[in-house]
C-alpha cells in the first residue's frame, strides 16, 4: 500500500476508533455528523416555530428534559404513554396537569424520521430541544453531547419520588440532586431555569396561607408580593391559575431569578430556600444576581452534566420510531 493510500484511510480509521466510545457510555456532540447531519437544524427549526407560536413552550421543553433525566436517567421515558406494559410518567404528581410540549416532540420526531429513519433518539431530541429553548429565550448555548438511546419502559414511582418538589426541604432537594451525581453548585445553577416559565397556584398556595401548618403565611415571602399572589391564588379553587416565576421578564432567560430570590420574591419555596437556608447557596445566588455571564457559564456546564445522567448507549434500549411508544 502506498503512503498516499495510507493517509486517505486515516480519517476513516479515526472515526472507527472514536465510535466505540459510545458503546462504553460516552456521549459526544458529533454523534450524528455522519448518520443524520441535518438533525440539529431540523430540531432547532421546529423548536423555534413552536416558541414563536407560544412563548411558554421554551420553559416547557426545558422542563421535560429535567423531568426525564431525574427518572431512570436521560432516556426519553417521560414521553411514553400508557400501554399494556407501561404506566406512563405523565400521570405522576410532578407531571400531571403541568408537563407539556409532547406535541412539539412528536413534530420533531416525525420530521427527523423522514430525514433519517430510526437514527435519532427521542432522548437526544429532548436534550437538543432544551438547549435550543434556552438559546431562543436569550440564554447560553452549549455543545450537547449525543448518542443516547430510548428506554423500553417508564417509572411512575421514580417520577413521584425523584423529581424535586416545590415543598421539599432544602436537604431533601439537595439529596435528590446528589443521588443523580449533581452537586450543590449544579443545584443553584439549574434552578436558574426558573427565570422563564410559570408555576401553578397549587404549587405555592401553602406559602400564602399555611406554610408550617399553623395557619400563618411564609414570612420569607415578601409580603406585598404575597398579597398580589393571593388575589389570584385563593385558599381554595384556582389550582391551575398560572403565575410567572420571574414577573419582570417571564419569557427572557436572564439572571432575574436570582435577583428575585434576594428580594424575597422567589415564587416557589424550593427556590427561596436557596437564599434563606444555606450560606453556600446564598453566596451563589448573590454572585449570579450580580454576574449573569458566570451564571450562564455554569448553567451550560450543569446542563451538560445533567444530560449525562445514566444514558442508555450502545445496544441498550432502542431508537423509537414514535416517541410515545416503544417499537413493536
Amino acid at each position: 500500500m502506498t503512503k498516499s493510500n495510507i493517509l486517505l484511510l486515516l480519517p476513516l480509521a479515526l472515526v472507527l476508533c472514536f465510535r466505540p466510545a459510545t458503546a462504553a457510555g460516552v456521549l459526544y456532540p458529533q454523534f450524528y455528523d455522519f448518520s443524520c447531519p441535518q438533525a440539529i437544524s431540523i430540531i432547532r427549526s421546529v423548536v423555534s416555530n413552536a416558541v414563536a407560536k407560544d412563548a411558554r413552550m421554551a420553559a416547557s421543553l426545558l422542563r421535560l428534559h429535567f423531568h426525564d433525566c431525574f427518572v431512570k436517567g436521560c432516556d426519553g421515558s417521560i414521553l411514553l404513554d400508557n400501554s399494556g406494559t407501561i404506566t406512563s410518567e405523565k400521570r405522576s404528581v410532578p407531571n400531571r396537569d403541568s408537563a407539556r410540549g409532547f406535541e412539539v416532540i412528536d413534530e420533531i420526531k416525525s420530521a427527523v424520521e423522514k430525514a433519517c429513519p430510526r437514527t435519532v433518539s427521542c432522548a437526544d431530541i429532548l436534550a437538543l430541544a432544551a438547549r435550543d429553548s434556552t438559546v431562543l429565550t436569550g440564554g447560553p448555548s452549549w455543545d450537547v453531547p449525543l448518542g443516547r438511546r430510548d428506554s423500553l419502559g417508564a417509572s411512575l414511582s421514580g417520577s413521584n419520588q425523584n423529581i424535586p418538589a416545590p415543598n421539599n426541604t432544602f436537604q431533601t432537594i439537595l439529596t435528590k440532586f446528589k443521588l443523580k451525581g449533581l452537586d450543590i453548585i449544579d443545584f443553584v445553577a439549574l434552578s436558574g431555569s426558573h427565570t422563564i416559565g410559570n408555576a401553578r397556584c397549587t404549587s405555592f398556595r401553602q406559602r400564602l396561607y399555611n406554610n408550617t401548618g399553623n395557619g400563618q403565611p411564609d414570612f420569607s415571602l415578601e409580603q406585598s408580593y404575597a398579597t398580589r399572589l393571593r388575589a389570584n391564588c385563593p385558599r381554595t379553587g384556582g389550582d391551575q391559575n398560572l403565575f410567572s416565576m420571574d414577573p419582570a421578564s417571564p419569557t427572557k432567560f436572564d439572571n432575574g431569578y436570582y435577583k428575585n430570590l434576594m428580594a424575597l420574591k422567589g415564587l416557589l419555596s424550593s427556590d427561596e430556600i436557596l437564599y434563606t437556608q444555606n450560606q453556600q447557596t446564598m453566596d451563589l445566588v448573590k454572585h449570579y444576581a450580580e454576574n449573569q455571564d458566570d451564571f450562564f457559564e455554569q448553567f451550560a456546564k450543569s446542563m451538560i452534566k445533567m444530560g449525562n445522567i445514566t444514558p442508555l448507549t450502545g445496544n441498550h434500549g432502542e431508537i423509537r420510531r414514535i416517541c410515545r411508544r416503544i417499537n413493536t
